[in-house]
């Protein structure tokens, strides 16, 4: 995954998608972790990526500054449906979920 560390905090923009893969969302935070783990357990039951059971991430980019995180979720949120999986296939050709990557042991 792209990683920009310029800064000295972690940010990540990334990309979820329904178990079918038919739905993209995209979304910015500075606990990745944290952040799925609301998206998987609903935390707001009216929110999109509720809705649509989006919880699967299958990418992200890591950033050192939240502005650069920011305005990279603006990009990416312009690009047309196909552009977006252009992006995704470039570093996870197979669409695999990779909610594994940043979960925490207990």
């Amino acid at each position: 995954m792209f990683e920009l560390n310029e800064g000295i905090y972690k940010f990540y923009v990334y990309i979820l998608t329904n178990k079918n893969r038919t739905v993209l969302y995209t979304g910015v935070t500075g606990n990745l972790h944290q952040r799925l783990k609301e998206h998987v357990n609903k935390i707001n039951p009216t929110s999109f990526t509720a809705k649509y059971n989006t919880c699967f991430l299958i990418y992200y980019e890591k950033f050192g500054w939240i502005q650069q995180a920011i305005e990279r979720e603006k990009e990416i949120k312009l690009l047309k449906r196909n552009y977006k999986f252009e992006l995704i296939r470039n570093v996870n050709p197979n669409l695999e979920f990779l909610n594994h990557l940043f979960q925490q042991a207990v």
